[in-house]
């Protein structure tokens, strides 16, 4: 590692900031691949990350799809756990208190409905909580059999959805957006418009894989969301075409793993980054990735990290 004298004496800033919530570093743990942290802290230093959000909560509890629910693929991940949790009100009682007391730590809430009741309901219950910086609101998961899904691929489902959201949240409201759609640019601008403080993006893409010897689907749901590797350069273009859409701070994820990565999502106009199907293979590849990128700042001589978003050079 160069010494810190690269950077002027000290350390490099890898502080970031949006919708008011000032994060130690960009790295965020998605949702769905970080359970509800607690079950990390074992393992990953949660508070070296810039946080983690928990597993979608819905208003009542969910058991999920029937396995086989993943299947590695050559460049990637295929899953259709079908947004298993235990409900919004469990954790609130058994899950927030705990994570309160670990010092340092930014807890995003993912959530997850059928209908915009739902959505409503499910805020409604989590607003009681504290301990949450914002919330993740979940329009875009292809593994369920309603909902999800349909309200991210429609531009006035969409609108619906989050200005409903937005009604109800006493937080800060963050939109996780679907690739599966004709225009990102167009569904990111109606988040915008409907009240979101922030994108995220991009969930999975629809897929499915196939036994030839058995003839028979790999995953019981027959299709599942492709995450990791295979997806990141279809995920830079929409983290790309978004920004320049909308003003609003983006979140980019897909595929990413390492610092690297990370760089070129900020460089296509996202100011923080969330980490997923990175974790299967490396529970603590979100720690390992903060420091791969302190290295990589001092060894770039980049003093604030936050300066690098949108800073593609087009000569």
């Amino acid at each position: 590692m160069t010494p810190p004298a690269a950077t002027g004496g000290r350390g490099p800033d890898l502080s970031v900031s949006f919708a008011g919530i000032s994060l130690k570093n960009p790295v965020i743990a998605a949702s769905g691949t970080f359970a509800y942290g607690l079950e990390f802290e074992d393992v990953v230093h949660l508070d070296r990350l810039g946080g983690f959000v928990v597993k979608g909560l819905s208003k009542e509890p969910m058991p999920g799809n029937p396995p086989p629910r993943l299947f590695e693929t050559p460049a990637g991940m295929l899953n259709a756990i079908g947004l298993q949790n235990i409900g919004a009100r469990a954790f609130i009682d058994e899950k927030l208190p705990k994570l309160r007391e670990i010092k340092n730590t930014v807890v995003f809430a993912n959530v997850f409905g059928y209908t915009r009741a739902d959505y409503e309901q499910t805020i409604q219950i989590l607003n009681e909580g504290e301990g949450i910086a914002a919330y993740e609101l979940n329009v875009s998961c292809p593994n369920t059999a309603s909902g999800g899904i349909q309200f991210g691929a429609d531009p006035r489902l969409l609108d619906e959805v989050v200005a409903t959201a937005r009604r109800t949240s006493k937080r800060p409201l963050i939109v996780k957006l679907s690739p599966n759609v004709t225009s990102i640019a167009q569904m990111a601008r109606v988040a915008e418009e409907a009240g979101a403080d922030a994108i995220s993006l991009i969930n999975t893409f629809v897929a499915m894989a196939i036994d030839a010897e058995t003839r028979k689907p790999r995953i019981a749901n027959v299709t599942a969301g492709l995450s990791g590797p295979a997806i990141k350069p279809i995920a830079l273009r929409m983290v790309y075409d978004a920004s320049k859409a909308v003003k609003i701070p983006i979140i980019g994820m897909g595929g990413i793993s390492t610092a690297a990565d990370v760089i070129e999502f900020m460089l296509a106009g996202a100011t923080a980054v969330q980490i997923g199907t990175a974790s299967y293979w490396d529970p603590v590849a979100t720690e390992k990735i903060v420091g791969e990128l302190e290295n990589w700042c001092v060894e770039h001589r980049v003093e604030k990290l936050a300066e690098m978003t949108g800073g593609l050079v087009m000569e």
